[in-house]
């Protein structure tokens, strides 16, 4: 039996891991060669650095690998997201190195429609929490905008409808942005040309809208998907130009309609949103110039009915007069009767003063003044007397005080008091020249202990070279050159410098030259003015 079992031992195939491992993606790669899986995305954490993407699907029970390569993940309709359930079509392979299997993905879809809403929803709140839908934000629209800047595709219907509708309702300057309004690459060209408008310079080449339109046509959630991408939404939360989204009919809506300043229910609408009629706007301007012409012709009638009332209010010009006029020939008329009134009070009061100039009176008056002026003769002789008596008794006390026993008391108290001030002059003169002695002889002090001559007598001595000027380092001592040495009591005869070996250069100074006659100083006393 042991045999037998070794015989049918040898009789089974052997493989090597190699073979059996290609042996086994070869079944798998042709029975499965395209297949369509549904699941739920775990494990995403976006593309690699290569460009390839690795994640699983999964159900209630199993799990199975999956990878995305980089030219198929460029074309997916939808991008892989954690926890989206969607129904992938692909290939099954396995993987050799590490014994698995797993799905080569070629395209992607959602699930249905409850994914996409489930997802759509996540999505919502979590743009609304960041504060990107709020309503402070909101932005108004300009009234009348110069420029309207539209990002639409440029083949459809819409751009069609808006240009019409505009044109009809009041004329102005479209810019159109062409994009994609459906498929993979609509959310980024969308967002693109938000970016792109708001970044247009102001006053340059190409004029920066005034407001902005999204459109699109009607569909259903899978084909507005792009207007629903966060880079849309952002793009439209940070615009500084106002935007109107008009993405889809009346009941369709994406997150770009919560993000935009204003929806429209179409792109229709969102035309009548952006321009007033003109034709209204010009009926509007004729009422209200026909309103205002009417205002101000009732103005100014109403101005010109309260002059006249004011007018007939007001009392005649002969009215006003009546009055002054009267006292004036009241007070023309009183006039005359006081002239006539005062002039009799002046005469009767001139009688009055003229029958008071009598000579009597005259020489009654004349004797009065003279008795006055005797009276006043008398009191002027009295007072000069009275002034020479008190001038007299004062000179007679000013010459007892001259008397000759009063000038000598007086002379001998002068001449204590001058003797007694020379006495202190004396005292004081000696006790400034001795101060002034002492400073002398400390000042000379000084100066004498500043005499070079004093420095000589203690065995120093000067060398002095030409021009008498002292030589104070040995290098200036050229081999050579003359000099002399002076000592505390007078100088020796000039000499020669020899060099260091101790023979004399031969230099034209250096040759003896014949002892000029020099005076012998004579030395002088050290005397005090000798340093100044």
């Amino acid at each position: 039996m042991s045999a037998l079992r070794e015989t049918a031992a040898t009789n089974v195939a052997e493989y090597s891991v190699t073979e059996i491992s290609g042996a086994l993606k070869r079944t798998v790669e042709e029975t499965f060669g395209h297949v369509r899986v549904r699941g739920e995305i775990s494990g995403y954490r976006g593309p690699h650095s290569s460009g390839h993407a690795y994640f699983a699907l999964k159900d209630d029970k199993s799990r199975l690998e999956a990878v995305v390569w980089r030219t198929s993940f460029a074309k997916l309709a939808f991008k892989p997201e954690e926890g989206l359930e969607v129904i992938v079509t692909g290939k099954l392979t396995t993987f050799p190195g590490s014994s698995k299997y797993q799905i080569v993905i070629e395209a992607m879809e959602p699930a249905g429609a409850g994914a996409l809403m489930a997802l759509l929803n996540e999505r919502r709140l979590r743009l609304e929490a960041e504060g990107l839908f709020a309503a402070e934000a909101k932005r108004p629209l300009p009234f009348l905008p110069r420029v309207i800047g539209v990002v639409t595709s440029p083949t459809g219907a819409v751009i069609r409808d808006i240009r019409h509708r505009i044109a009809d309702r009041f004329p102005l300057h479209l810019l159109v942005w062409p994009v994609r309004v459906q498929g993979e690459t609509c959310g980024a060209e969308v967002s693109a040309a938000i970016a792109g408008f708001n970044a247009l310079p102001e006053g340059g080449k190409i004029p920066r809208p005034d407001l902005l339109i999204v459109a699109r046509g009607g569909g259903s959630l899978e084909d507005l998907w792009g207007f629903n991408d966060e880079a849309v939404v952002r793009a439209a939360a940070a615009s500084s130009i106002p935007l109107i989204s008009a993405v889809g009919h009346e009941t369709d809506w994406s997150l770009l309609d919560h993000a935009a300043d204003r929806r429209a229910p179409t792109p229709t609408g969102a035309a009548e949103m952006a321009v007033p009629v003109r034709a209204d706007l010009v009926a509007t301007l004729a009422a209200l110039d026909a309103r205002s012409g009417a205002a101000i012709s009732r103005g100014l009638q109403g101005e010109r009915r309260a002059v006249a009332a004011l007018a007939r209010a007001l009392p005649s010009a002969d009215t006003l007069l009546a009055l002054p006029r009267r006292r004036l020939d009241e007070a023309d008329a009183g006039l005359g009767r006081s002239l006539r009134s005062l002039f009799s009070d002046r005469r009767r009061d001139l009688v009055e003063i003229g029958s008071q100039l009598s000579p009597q009176r005259l020489e009654a008056a004349l004797r009065d003044k003279r008795g006055e002026l005797r009276h006043a003769d008398q009191q002027a002789l009295h007072a000069v007397g009275l002034s020479l008596a008190r001038h007299r008794h004062r000179l007679d006390r000013l010459a007892g005080a001259f008397r000759p026993h009063i000038v000598a008391a007086r002379s001998d108290e002068a001449r204590h008091r001058l003797l007694t001030a020379g006495d202190r002059l004396d005292r004081a003169f000696k006790g400034l020249q001795d101060r002034r002695r002492a400073a002398l002889g400390a000042s000379w002090r000084m100066a004498s202990s500043l005499d070079p001559r004093q420095v000589l007598e203690r065995g120093y001595a000067i060398v002095r070279g030409a021009g008498d000027v002292p030589i104070t380092r040995a290098e200036d001592l050229v081999p050579g050159s003359r000099f002399e040495i002076e000592f505390a009591h007078g100088r020796k005869r000039p000499a020669l410098a020899l060099d260091p070996a101790g023979e004399l250069p031969e230099t034209p100074e250096a040759r003896p030259a014949r002892p000029a006659r020099r005076a012998r100083r004579a030395h002088t006393e050290t005397v005090q003015g000798d340093l100044f």
